[in-house]
């Protein structure tokens, strides 16, 4: 009975594998996940840093552009392996390997199957292992460098150290690095709230008593500390007062002097709230009057000194990074319209279609007089039509 159970598998198998070679839709399929996500981890850890004002504007941009070589690097290489000589194959022979493989197998097993045998261990992918031994090294470099210090280490050191740790999630060693800082006099606002960031990743996003004590100690410095107020209510919420750290968020929204990238998690969280509470959605429209419809200053100006092919695959990761994040965050209105209006801009009707019409569902909990409602449905009329 068992021969006749693999033989229907190796059947299926074989379908599986025939059927794609004999369709009339033969579009190439593009690895979104080519860029190691630690790098574009890093790329959002700078743009933050600037927000919180750990780093100058000139220091975002140099990190950001070798950030961006590097991510470019990987996309064109994904690229070459997918599109590179060797990648269509032929009909012929991808038959002759899906009929070969499963009488192969089947007689290998015959041959040489026990159920007792151990599993051979997987293939990690070389280039992802050798990435993270990099920054591995990179790091422990950059450990010793200050700890060997007889100074003590500088703080920016110590603090990109921490971040490092923290990409890397190794929350124990970033809450070191960050209290080394914390417990000298030159300790900002933005210290303890990373501090805090650490000790709640430690305990698997728990407001321990040490992260509420952070979070204290970053408002007591700057009570506009968007990191610190986020801290303060998610610990509001765990401690089971879900409408204060709704109010907690929305004010902290109304103080904002227009637009910042921190806004778009704000309103995510209060929407989840929002719905524990069943108190008002909100948008970033609400609280600025237009988020940024594409790529920020510093993004323009790195993508100047990139060539044509290059400029192309930096808007490209951008919009993907934009549209993954949509994935994890999907009541963010505010966000589809960017998408939609990115895939408009890039004549992907198909794509803006669809984040146009994501948009809309998210807008029917809105007023009536919204006027994204009439922004959307143009959007749409304009694809449709």
């Amino acid at each position: 009975m068992i021969w006749v159970a693999f033989l229907v598998m190796a059947l299926v198998a074989t379908a599986f594998a025939l059927f794609p070679i004999f369709r009339t839709d033969t579009a190439a399929v593009v690895r979104s996940d080519a860029v190691p996500a630690v790098l574009a981890d890093q790329l959002e850890e700078v743009r933050r840093d600037l927000d919180r004002g750990l780093i100058s504007a000139a220091e975002a941009k140099a990190a950001e552009l070798e950030i961006k070589k590097r991510i470019l690097s990987v996309v064109r290489r994904t690229t070459s392996e997918e599109h590179g000589p060797g990648a269509g194959g032929g009909r012929a022979g991808a038959i002759l390997a899906a009929l070969f493989v499963p009488l192969m197998a089947f007689g290998y097993y015959t041959v040489n199957g026990a159920p007792d045998v151990p599993a051979l261990a997987f293939g990690e992918r070389a280039p992802e292992r050798a990435e993270e031994a990099r920054i591995v090294d990179l790091a422990q470099q950059l450990h010793d460098r200050l700890q060997n210090d007889p100074n003590g280490g500088a703080s920016e050191g110590w603090m990109l150290l921490g971040q490092t740790y923290m990409r890397m999630q190794r929350f124990e060693d970033a809450v070191r690095a960050f209290e080394t800082v914390a417990d000298r006099s030159d300790a900002t606002s933005a210290t303890w709230s990373m501090l805090a960031e650490a000790l709640i990743g430690a305990n698997a996003g728990t407001v321990v008593p040490r992260a509420e004590a952070a979070i204290e100690r970053a408002l007591e410095i700057d009570a506009m500390n968007p990191a610190a107020t986020f801290y303060a209510a998610l610990a509001e919420s765990q401690g089971g007062d879900d409408a204060k750290a709704y109010d907690l968020l929305t004010t902290r929204l109304t103080e904002a002097n227009g637009y910042a990238a921190w806004m778009d998690s704000y309103v995510a969280r209060i929407n989840r709230l929002a719905q524990a509470t069943g108190k008002p959605r909100v948008a970033v429209s609400d609280y600025a009057s237009e988020a940024p419809r594409g790529p920020s200053a510093a993004d323009v100006a790195a993508a100047r000194d990139m060539s044509e092919d290059d400029r192309a695959d930096f808007i490209r990761s951008m919009v993907d990074r934009l549209a993954s994040r949509l994935e994890a965050e999907p009541d963010d209105l505010d966000g589809w319209m960017r998408l939609g209006n990115a895939y408009k801009v890039l004549n992907e009707r198909k794509n803006a279609i669809e984040a146009y019409s994501r948009a809309q569902e998210l807008l029917e909990a809105a007023a009536q007089d919204d006027p994204r409602r009439q922004i959307v449905e143009k959007a749409l009329r304009d694809l449709q039509g």
